[in-house]
């Protein structure tokens, strides 16, 4: 069986599945409970200041697909509202009674170096693994100028990171927010600043939806609402294009990463970790459904990684960064195009609506002599954009074939239809 154990910037733990800091990791009674359904560590919810911070009621609201599922989550909530005292207290001691287990500690003070220098030897006391900088939470701390205040000015984020460094011997890893023009930014100020490691996503700047009768976003607090943080499956795509970002460019792509955003099965997990995770952290995931989904996601992880004959998650860390590109290095002359399995075709006609209405004119529609329709595709006319795949219903009813040009290949700054071919292939 697959070994799921990993070393992640010097911090062991039994398995890659974190719970990320957030309310499911905000004390002892929910840090054991995950322990004992089998997560391989914690990142501990956000600790700050005395005195603690004060929440509002509401907190929480969501972005529903059919049948009310789940898509996107939404929160107002703070950092931490317990006191310093019984946060340092209940992790020394659930780090004693779990050893084996990753235990980091997040940590959010103001941007004065004696503050940072006074709260790192506390936690450093605790036996804890390592510290995670909290750089990123978009709503509340932001306007005290912590959070993503920090998170988007590289040179705050290379400067407290430098101070963690300083202060404490343990492994730093810092948490990037994702409301950024280039996430590339600030983890090249993290790398500047010494640290070990980054986590990313934390939460997206969101509203997600109004009461109309009430005339106010959700959640709702004494008749008015702010915006939040967006997390959940919807963010997952946004996350593994940020992750792969830091992972592929020369300037950090021997940073570890523990990949954050969206994560709700093993297969989200693997493919955060073929983008150069080392480590993954779920939070919604565990608040839509409870801790011992972990169970499905080492399952289920494990069990493919023997099929694919990856004996540790090294094996497969990052392998799908080499064929992750700049679109201008694509190869201009690579074609495909679908193809319908008529024995698969259910006669919906949703592959020809869209792409009759929206793309290409490129499927035909014929009308059999039972009245019943089938669906063709032209192939002079596909261009390969795989809209017909998607809207499909049925899993490989239309696939996308690749065809034999006998053209090399050749990307975009060589295409002598890029009027500035020359250049671009300079640059």
């Amino acid at each position: 069986m697959a070994d799921l154990s990993i070393n992640f910037a010097g911090i062991k733990a039994p398995n890659p599945f974190w719970l990320a800091s957030a309310p499911p990791t905000d004390k002892a009674y929910n840090v054991v409970r995950a322990f004992e359904a089998g997560w391989g560590g914690v990142v501990w919810k956000t600790l700050g200041e005395d005195p603690p911070a004060v929440n509002v009621s509401s907190r929480y609201s969501a972005h529903y697909g059919k049948n009310r599922e789940v898509l996107g989550f939404n929160n107002i909530e703070l950092i931490t509202d317990r006191t310093l005292e019984i946060n340092l207290r209940e992790i020394t001691q659930v780090k004693k009674d779990w050893p084996d287990r990753a235990m980091i500690v997040s940590l959010m003070y103001p941007c004065e170096e004696a503050a940072w220098r006074s709260i790192l030897p506390l936690v450093e006391a605790t036996g804890a693994d390592g510290i995670e900088l909290n750089f990123g939470c978009p709503h509340g701390m932001p306007e005290r100028g912590m959070g993503a205040a920090v998170g988007q000015v590289p040179e705050y984020v290379e400067k407290i990171t430098r101070w963690c460094k300083q202060y404490s011997s343990l492994p730093v890893i810092v948490k990037l927010t994702p409301n950024i023009t280039d996430i590339r930014q600030p983890a090249r100020a993290a790398k500047n600043g010494g640290a070990d490691a980054v986590s990313l996503i934390n939460t997206i700047n969101s509203i997600t939806s109004i009461d109309l009768d009430r005339m106010v976003a959700r959640p709702i607090v004494g008749g008015r609402s702010t915006h939040g943080g967006y997390c959940g499956s919807a963010v997952k795509p946004i996350a593994l294009n940020m992750v792969a970002e830091i992972a592929r460019d020369p300037a950090t792509q021997d940073l570890p990463i523990s990949g954050i955003g969206g994560i709700s099965n093993w297969r989200d997990a693997a493919e955060f970790i073929a983008l150069g995770a080392g480590s993954v952290q779920v939070c919604t995931a565990a608040m839509l459904h409870g801790f011992r989904i972990v169970e499905e996601m080492k399952d289920g992880l494990s069990r493919w990684m023997d099929e694919k004959g990856y004996a540790r998650i090294d094996d497969f860390c990052g392998k799908a960064i080499a064929n992750t590109t700049d679109w201008k290095y694509l190869d201009m002359n690579y074609q495909a195009i679908a193809q319908i399995d008529q024995d698969k075709c259910i006669g919906c006609g949703k592959c020809y609506i869209a792409c009759e209405d929206t793309s290409h004119q490129s499927i035909h529609q014929l009308i059999q002599d039972d009245g019943g329709r089938k669906y063709q595709i032209n192939e002079a006319e596909c261009v390969g954009c795989n809209l017909c795949e998607i809207t499909c219903p049925v899993a490989g009813c239309i696939t996308m074939l690749a065809q034999e040009t006998g053209k090399p290949y050749m990307n975009w700054t060589q295409d002598p239809r890029n009027p500035r071919a020359e250049l671009a292939g300079q640059n």
